[in-house]
């Protein structure tokens, strides 16, 4: 049976109220994910949050009261609370409560796969938790499963601050390791110039049901908020033969916990190393310009927003009405449909060409090294064979900074 679940919102009276809606909206699906079932949500509009209890005191009484009829045994709050908060609150309701960000950090902690992964989720919850200790030995002691106790077990969680510290202190150390890493695979991929593509998109857009219909690949895809946690990077032809990298990144959502952004920045680098974006929205989405947004600030925040990107609307299949884009170049698809996947293929090399340097050239046959680079290193428009030169002509596109196009200007 599914742990009972009651939500707790305060809205800001100057708070647009679609906006509030999608957060709680937000939270109840990330409460499922978690494998919580909702059963009452419970708002208090209020100018300022209280400082010891969040919410005020009479709703506070109210919550403990539906709480004790029910069997919620969790309580969470659509905000982060402070730990002065946190302790307050649990005493007052009798009941394990937790708020959004350990929520979306329990989330991290049964999607993270690898290594790396797992790595990042446990020094972003020993982050979180090192401040919110005080006071919680005998509710720590009373944990069993359930939401919000994932990651590092309670014996962990108990022990003292030292020990805590020093973990977080060996977890940063093993991560450098794993940047170092990532830094000389890097460094190979601008030695091969590869062209990197990164698929970015706010949680459950339908990224990486994209990347598998383009790579033909498996990573998972459900209909769950952070199925993707670790990036995977594949490689793929465009239609013209030229071939990129395309990695397909961690969702993003709004108010992420600060402690993950910074804890999912090597993660997050995918994308400020990448030569193009495809950012992925659901246009099906009520809130869809809201979440457009909330990407739009994080690349700005990741110094990714000079890159030249393709929004692609996705589950234009859900759609009711005409759809109209807020974001140029754009394209409206859905990704289950194979001639949408190549249309957006065919966009990308588009944007491309606008932004690329134009080549003209001709190519010995007995070159044929030489012409197969050309022919996957750049987007060729047309190519013909002079039986007379004994040779192709070739006109296309090539990356300005690619070595190629030197070689070019010879």
């Amino acid at each position: 049976m599914k742990e009972q679940v009651v939500l707790v919102a305060r809205r800001d009276p100057a708070q647009e109220e679609e906006r509030f809606t999608s957060s709680l909206e937000e939270l109840k699906s990330l409460t499922e994910t978690a494998g919580g079932e909702v059963c009452k949500v419970m708002v208090q509009k209020r100018e300022r949050v209280h400082p010891a209890t969040y919410i005020g005191e009479g709703k506070l009484a109210e919550i403990k009261e539906e709480i004790d009829k029910s069997e919620a045994g969790i309580v969470v709050f659509n905000d982060e609370l402070s730990p002065g908060q946190l302790r307050n609150i649990a005493d007052r309701l009798e009941r394990r409560v937790i708020d959004r960000s350990q929520l979306i950090l329990d989330i991290f902690a049964s999607r993270a796969r690898t290594k790396e992964g797992k790595l990042q989720v446990e020094l972003a919850q020993l982050q979180y938790l090192l401040p919110r200790l005080a006071g919680q030995g005998t509710e720590l002691s009373r944990l069993g499963g359930g939401i919000g106790t994932r990651g590092p077990g309670e014996t962990k969680l108990e022990s003292d601050r030292r020990h805590i510290q020093r973990r977080i202190d060996d977890i940063k150390r093993r991560l450098q390791t794993v940047v170092k890493q990532r830094n000389q695979y890097r460094k190979r991929r601008e030695d091969n110039y590869a062209f990197q593509v990164a698929i970015v998109g706010y949680t459950n857009a339908g990224k990486s049901t994209f990347f598998n219909k383009v790579t033909d690949s498996n990573s998972f895809e459900e209909d769950l908020l952070f199925a993707t946690l670790d990036p995977l990077t594949r490689q793929v032809s465009l239609p013209s033969g030229f071939k990129a990298l395309i990695s397909d990144t961690v969702g993003f959502i709004q108010d992420l916990p600060t402690t993950l952004i910074a804890a999912f920045r090597s993660t997050l680098e995918e994308v400020t190393e990448a030569d193009f974006i495809i950012h992925m929205v659901d246009a099906s989405h009520p809130d869809h310009e809201e979440q457009e947004k909330t990407v739009h600030k994080l690349l700005r925040d990741l110094h990714a927003d000079h890159l030249p990107t393709l929004t692609v609307y996705n589950k234009k299949d859900l759609l009711q009405d005409d759809f109209i884009p807020s974001t140029f170049p754009s394209l409206s698809v859905s990704v289950h449909d194979r001639i949408d996947i190549k249309r957006v293929l065919d966009k990308v090399e588009e944007v491309l060409k606008e932004e690329w340097y134009e080549y003209s050239l001709f190519i010995p046959a007995s070159q044929g090294k030489r012409l197969q680079q050309f022919k996957s290193e750049s987007i060729i428009t047309t190519i013909k064979f002079h039986e007379d030169r004994e040779g192709y002509a070739l006109h296309g596109y090539i990356h300005p900074e690619h070595p190629l196009k030197n070689k070019i200007l010879q």
